[in-house]
């Protein structure tokens, strides 16, 4: 419930800054990477901490074989598509099975939605002693944005995409891609 709070609170901030475009956009200062929009952007870097790093999409994609991909998405999301050879590790119901093979020093990449969800995980993974955690920018929404692939929980390509709600599923803009709220 209080991850409920948090989230619908940063969700509030960041809707507030971005219709009033009060947040400054300063990824060329500080070498952050940027998303596909401004405003995406400004709504990301108002809603996270940077408490755990964070991966650029083009970055994993280049060299997506190399890390553990854990999805912190609730499990309807998940089945609806995410990136391939993502784990399910959930948010609300987090199941942390999945990390008892994991080597502590594992590079892995958490993504959620936008990347809130993620960064909370990727907390609670350094934590537990991971040292090689990075939260991805934009999340699945940069990665489905910028047309990279999904699949389904089948395992093939799908060109669905979970919006988590309608006031995040804005952000989803690419449009060959279908927003699905269920």
């Amino acid at each position: 419930m209080i991850n409920k709070l948090r989230t619908l609170l940063l969700l509030c901030i960041g809707l507030f800054l971005n219709q009033f475009s009060f947040a400054q956009v300063n990824s060329d200062s500080n070498n952050k990477p940027k998303l596909s929009s401004k405003s995406f952007e400004r709504t990301v870097n108002a809603m996270i901490k940077e408490s755990v790093p964070l991966m650029r999409v083009q970055e994993l994609k280049a060299n997506q074989d190399k890390y553990v991909l854990l999805d912190a998405r609730e499990v309807n999301e998940y089945q609806v598509s995410h990136i391939e050879k993502a784990l399910y590790i959930g948010y609300d119901q987090w199941d942390d099975t999945v990390l008892s093979d994991l080597d502590k020093d594992a590079p892995i990449v958490v993504y959620c939605s936008i990347g809130v969800r993620s960064e909370d995980i990727g907390e609670k993974l350094q934590e537990r002693g991971f040292t090689n955690v990075h939260n991805l920018y934009g999340s699945i929404f940069e990665w489905a944005n910028q047309g990279y692939p999904l699949v389904d929980n089948a395992g093939y390509p799908t060109m669905k995409i979970h919006g988590f709600s309608w006031l995040w599923g804005k952000w989803m803009t690419n449009e060959h891609f279908e927003k699905v709220y269920e």
